[in-house]
């Protein structure tokens, strides 16, 4: 069963085919659809980013589609920056991830470390060429450092402890991050469902 993740984020292409390995499915990427058009992601939810980008690559590309849309909600911040992580600072349009949790530690500097949880949202849908949608939620809660920490990962993940460690999620193995992560727990269920669907 051929499965496009609809990305070109070569750091999500390698933690899902990590978390996916063993599956009975070949994982192709927008790399190998060069024509596909990006999709717009104008939902003011995980879900519909999500939900819209899996349905056009998939109607697109005639196969089905996996599609993910994350990001952080820090609760000091009223939820924010939710759906706009990738693009938190003003100048950050293209996914700067330095400048975007810089940023946000800016924005938290007077915030005190009992009022700093927040917490990694994922969204997963997969999309099939006749319109039908799956979809698969991940959370991961935690609290926001006072300073990056660590050198692995992407996105805010110098600057996120996991609930219950002292380490961040990019101080962690990739195998540590996975059993932990947002995208982790809702890629468990995806393989669940295709485990089911796969034997049928």
């Amino acid at each position: 069963m051929d499965i496009v993740l609809a990305t070109r984020n070569r750091k999500k292409i390698e933690e899902i085919s990590r978390i996916t390995a063993g599956l009975p499915i070949h994982v192709l990427s927008l790399e190998d659809f060069p024509a596909c058009p990006e999709t717009v992601e104008d939902r003011d939810t995980f879900e519909g980013n999500a939900v819209k980008k899996a349905l056009e690559v998939a109607v697109f590309t005639n196969r089905p589609a996996l599609s993910d849309d994350s990001g952080l909600e820090v609760d000091a911040l009223g939820g924010k920056p939710g759906v706009y992580s990738a693009r938190y600072a003003p100048d950050a349009a293209n996914g700067n991830d330095p400048k975007n949790y810089l940023k946000l530690l800016d924005d938290l500097a007077a915030t005190p470390d009992e009022k700093r949880s927040a917490r990694f949202v994922c969204c997963i849908a997969l999309a099939f060429p006749d319109n039908r949608v799956e979809t698969f939620f991940g959370r991961a809660e935690g609290r926001i450092s006072r300073e990056p920490r660590g050198q692995k990962g992407f996105g805010y993940d110098p600057v996120f402890f996991p609930l219950g460690f002292d380490r961040t999620f990019a101080e962690m193995s990739a195998a540590e991050k996975d059993a932990l992560s947002h995208r982790g727990k809702a890629l468990e269920k995806l393989a669940g469902f295709l485990r089911t669907v796969l034997k049928g």
